[in-house]
C-alpha cells in the first residue's frame, strides 16, 4: 500500500522524466530537483539560460505545468497538483506578491476602504491569498480569466 509521499515522489518522478525528455528535445541545459512540499509535488529546473522556459509573466511556464500535470494524468489516471519552478521564478515572485499583500494590508488597515489588486494567476492569487489570511483579513477574487483579481477587505470591526 503506497502512502500519500510514496504517491507524490512518483508524480515527481514523472514530471522529471517527462521534462528531462522535453529538455533534451528543445536543447536546453537544466538540471531537474524534485521534492515534496506539504501536500504536492514540486519539481524544478535549475542552471544554464532558462529564461525562454519561464516567458513574460510566467505564461510559459505556466504552460509547462500544465503540460507536465497531463504527463503525470497520462501516467497514473489521477489529476495532479504539481507545482513546476524553473530558474526559480516562482519562488522569486512569490516573494514580491507577498511584499504586495503586505502593502494592500497597511493600506486597509490605515483607511479602512477595500483595495483591489492587478489581475494574477491562480498560483498568484493563491499566493496573496493566504498572506491575507495569515494577517488576519480576508480576501475573495474578483473578475473572470486572465483578469481575474483579489480584494482586500477591511476587518469587521472597522
Amino acid at each position: 500500500m503506497s502512502t500519500e509521499a510514496d504517491k507524490l515522489e512518483r508524480e515527481g518522478d514523472i514530471a522529471a522524466d517527462f521534462l528531462e525528455g522535453l529538455l533534451d528535445i528543445a536543447d536546453f541545459d537544466g538540471d531537474i530537483d524534485m521534492d515534496v512540499d506539504g501536500d504536492r509535488a514540486a519539481v524544478s529546473i535549475v542552471g544554464g539560460d532558462l529564461e525562454d522556459l519561464v516567458g513574460r509573466g510566467g505564461e510559459v511556464l505556466d504552460a509547462l505545468q500544465e503540460l507536465t500535470r497531463l504527463a503525470v494524468y497520462r501516467e497514473t489516471g489521477e489529476r495532479s497538483r504539481l507545482m513546476l519552478d524553473v530558474a526559480g521564478y516562482r519562488a522569486g515572485r512569490k516573494a514580491e506578491l507577498v511584499k504586495i499583500a503586505e502593502e494592500a494590508i497597511d493600506q486597509v488597515k490605515a483607511d479602512g476602504k477595500s483595495v483591489d489588486l492587478d489581475p494574477m494567476s491562480p498560483f498568484e492569487r493563491k499566493v496573496v491569498h493566504d498572506a491575507i489570511a495569515a494577517a488576519g483579513l480576508t480576501s475573495e477574487s474578483e473578475g473572470a480569466e486572465p483578469q481575474r483579481y483579489v480584494v482586500v477587505l477591511p476587518a469587521a470591526s472597522e
